[in-house]
C-alpha cells in the first residue's frame, strides 16, 4: 500500500555548512551551522539529539602526530586494527517551526579535559589539518497530517551529516575561553601534596609550583 505523501513522516535530510569558534563563551565552544531540508514538507517542531563523531582513521597522519598519538592508538605498524572512531560529545537542540528548509546553529562545547579521549586526540593534531566528523541524528519529528492532527514520529536511524573541522577552528575556541593556559585535572589527594608544596615554598602561582617541581627532577 502506497502512503500519500501529506501523511507519510517529513524525510529530513541534515548538511552541515560551516563551523566556527564562538566569539563570547564561558568554555570552548564551536557554532555549528546545520541545514535542515524536509522536502517540501511543513515541520511544526523537531527535537534533535546529535551525535558527534571523529573518524580518526579517514586522514593522514605526521611522524610528530603519530608519536603524540603513540598513547591512544600505540604504534603506528597497529593502526591497521586499533585506529578508530571516537565518540566526541552529544548536543541537543530543538527546532522551531519551519516549512521545506531551515537553518539552525547548534552550540557544541569542548571539553579541554585531557582525561577525555577527544580532547587528548585534538590537542595532539598539527595545526593545518583538518578533523573528519561524522554527524548522527536521533530524536522526534512534530508534523500536521492532511487532517489537521498532529503527528509525532522518531527520526529514522540513517540520518548523518559530515564535515572537516579546520584542527585551527577548534584551537581558535579553546584560547578564547582559555588564552594561553592548558586544563590540568589530577586527584584530589596529588592536589592536596601540590598545594602543601605550594604553602611550604611561599610560591605564588601554580605554574611557579610546577616549574620549580620540573627545576628540583633535573637536579
Amino acid at each position: 500500500m502506497t502512503v500519500a505523501p501529506e501523511l507519510a513522516v517529513p524525510q529530513l535530510d541534515f548538511e552541515v555548512t560551516d563551523v566556527a569558534a564562538a566569539e563570547h563563551a564561558v568554555v570552548p565552544t564551536l557554532l555549528v551551522s546545520l541545514a535542515l531540508d524536509a522536502g517540501g514538507r511543513e515541520v511544526r517542531s523537531l527535537s534533535l539529539d546529535i551525535q558527534i563523531r571523529i573518524e580518526a582513521a579517514h586522514r593522514r597522519y605526521d611522524e610528530a602526530e603519530r608519536e603524540r598519538l603513540f598513547e591512544l592508538f600505540g604504534p603506528p605498524d597497529l593502526w591497521s586494527r586499533s585506529l578508530r572512531s571516537l565518540r566526541w560529545t552529544n548536543v541537543s537542540l530543538t527546532v522551531p517551526p519551519f516549512d521545506d528548509s531551515t537553518t539552525v546553529e547548534v552550540a557544541v562545547p569542548c571539553t579541554y579535559d585531557f582525561d577525555v579521549v577527544a580532547s587528548k586526540y585534538l590537542h595532539a593534531l598539527g595545526d593545518d589539518g583538518d578533523v573528519p566528523l561524522e554527524l548522527l541524528f536521533s530524536g522526534a519529528v512534530f508534523f500536521t497530517a492532511v487532517d489537521g492532527r498532529l503527528q509525532v514520529a522518531r527520526l529514522s536511524w540513517d540520518r548523518e551529516a559530515r564535515w572537516l573541522l579546520p584542527v585551527r577552528v577548534w584551537r581558535e575556541a579553546v584560547a578564547r575561553a582559555f588564552p594561553g593556559t592548558a586544563w590540568l585535572r589530577v586527584r584530589r589527594d596529588v592536589f592536596d601534596r601540590l598545594q602543601a608544596y605550594k604553602s611550604e615554598r611561599t610560591l605564588l602561582t601554580w605554574d611557579a609550583t610546577l616549574e620549580r617541581l620540573l627545576e628540583d627532577a633535573h637536579d
